[in-house]
């Protein structure tokens, strides 16, 4: 066999052949380069119930044939011991049974790749990679928001669920169903209380406004709007266990920039912490300081400890109002890292406590999300503010909060935003929205992390055609993962959304 680009004539062993039927060249060239292919999946580590792996060549030829196998693993065969293969042409797109097969007889090794790209009468084949395949599984079902980038328009908009082990895709709710243009509303930030599907929460801002809490066949509608707090409830955590959320609350404006590469700027003039209890309707203050821009709370798997971040901010100029002041200075902002601990027993909260000032690297450090073991956090950091999912120099950081030690998650971060995140229930995976491929849409990415916070190389959201993403006009936002689908429809949804809302009461101190 020659090799160094000149042509090989190969025999092909007896494998077993898949759906796809395509077959792989017997006269080709070598080339001593990996193929340039969409989406990258080039050494990515995988779930072993993922589904099918889909890609395309991201280069001019005039024909691809593309191979996966289980060459090299000793349980990668088939009937007859036969090497069990994949092979498609054109675009790579394995039947979801013989992928599965696959994955499951590599579990723990690799899958081998083969990509040969044919330009006129000749063929090559490029260098082979691998992608591993971890016996470590993900959650099932993973829901978020898709919507218009600009955030300009945003009816045709909807939560939406995906079964990660295959390409099914269901509507939670559809922003359309209670009213559009003038009377229209804005759906956002699901959340769920420790991946079960049937404890979920979501807001509808405008049109029949209100916060729907779900919880095992129970579904109300809350008006958390009181006068003693600074507004309804906007980005919110669940409890582990209890019947209980916490959320910030915000007055939040945007602007829109024509020189500055972040083209948006989300930004609160006011923000605190509050606590509602589903059962009591009670709601209370947490964290309300006037100097103080708190949001983003998440609670550690114990249920003994509430995070959250927080700006200072005082005031310079007071010939200008304050939400003026805030938008020269927005840049100014730098969030940091808080805790506060608490009693599940007596619902008593802590002091807040300093974990991790980014301040002083100049840096503001927002979207804290723990993993199940309480070893790592999670978060997003990026120069200034808190809306990072606009800033694209924002990466994905991990807390040790055994060490005190922060670093960059070097391996999944890109040139580009990184911003929304969620651990598995296992802790094995995250999800996190990017914009690496283009710079404007936030896709999900999966990596895989080890016991240690390393995270291996990601790899994008599987779709039935590997060209889809690029076709697909729209974000996906805030990915959270379920153990199961939402099984309540979007019109059981909007029907509790038409009527009115429970009102909240507000206590000095939450109920036990």
């Amino acid at each position: 066999m020659i090799r160094n680009n000149k042509i090989i004539i190969a025999a092909l062993a007896v494998t077993v052949l898949t759906a796809c039927t395509a077959k792989v060249p017997t006269a080709y060239s070598e080339a001593n380069v990996l193929p340039k292919i969409y989406p990258d999946y080039i050494g990515v580590t995988i779930p072993v119930n993922i589904a099918p792996l889909t890609f395309e060549l991201d280069e001019e030829a005039d024909e691809m044939v593309a191979r996966y196998s289980a060459l090299g693993n000793a349980a990668g065969h088939g009937a007859d011991n036969a090497p069990f293969e994949i092979v498609c042409a054109d675009k790579m797109q394995p039947d979801t049974d013989d992928w599965h097969n696959l994955i499951n007889l590599t579990k723990g090794n690799a899958i081998m790749v083969d990509v040969y790209a044919r330009h006129g009468d000749k063929w090559t084949h490029y260098k082979p990679f691998s992608i591993y395949v971890s016996p470590d599984s993900i959650d099932s079902y993973l829901s978020y928001r898709l919507i218009q980038p600009s955030y300009v328009s945003y009816e045709a908009l909807t939560i939406s669920q995906r079964c990660v082990e295959n390409y099914d895709e269901s509507v939670v709710y559809d922003n359309m169903l209670c009213g559009f243009e003038k009377e229209g509303q804005c759906i956002n930030c699901h959340n769920y209380q420790m991946y079960n599907p049937a404890r979920m929460q979501f807001h509808a801002r405008q049109k029949s406004g209100g916060t729907i809490i779900a919880y095992d066949g129970k579904i109300k509608k809350v008006n958390m709007k009181n006068d003693s707090i600074l507004s309804a409830g906007v980005y919110p955590a669940w409890h582990p266990w209890l019947k209980l959320i916490v959320y910030s609350t915000d007055k939040t404006h945007q602007s829109f920039h024509t020189t500055d590469p972040n083209k948006i700027e989300v930004y609160d003039t006011e923000s605190d912490i509050i606590a509602y209890d589903i059962d009591s309707g009670e709601v209370t203050n947490l964290e309300n300081d006037s100097t103080e821009f708190e949001v983003f709370p998440a609670w550690a798997p114990d249920g003994k400890t509430l995070y959250y971040c927080s700006a200072h901010f005082d005031r310079r100029d007071s010939t200008v109002s304050k939400g003026l002041e805030v938008v020269m200075r927005t840049k100014d902002l730098k969030y940091n890292i808080y805790k506060k601990s608490f009693n599940p027993d007596t619902r008593q909260f802590g002091p807040r406590e300093l974990l991790f000032a980014a301040d002083t690297l100049d840096k503001s450090a927002v979207l804290p999300r723990i993993s199940p073991d309480g070893r790592f956090l999670l978060f997003t950091m990026a120069r200034y503010g808190y809306f990072h999912i606009w800033h694209h120099d924002a990466d994905l950081w991990m807390l040790d909060l055994t060490s005190g030690e922060a670093q960059p998650l070097k391996e999944a971060n890109s040139p580009d935003t990184e911003s929304y995140h969620t651990w598995s229930s296992n802790g094995r995976w995250v999800v996190f929205s990017s914009r690496r491929d283009d710079g404007v849409y936030t896709r999900p990415f999966f990596a895989h992390i080890d016991a240690d916070g390393h995270a291996a190389k990601p790899f994008e959201l599987p779709q039935s055609d590997p060209d889809y993403h690029r076709q697909f006009l729209k974000c996906y936002n805030i990915p959270e993962l379920m153990r199961g689908p939402v099984t309540i429809t979007p019109q059981t949804f909007a029907d509790i959304l038409k009527g009115d809302g429970e009102p909240v009461k507000y206590v000095r101190q939450l109920s036990h």
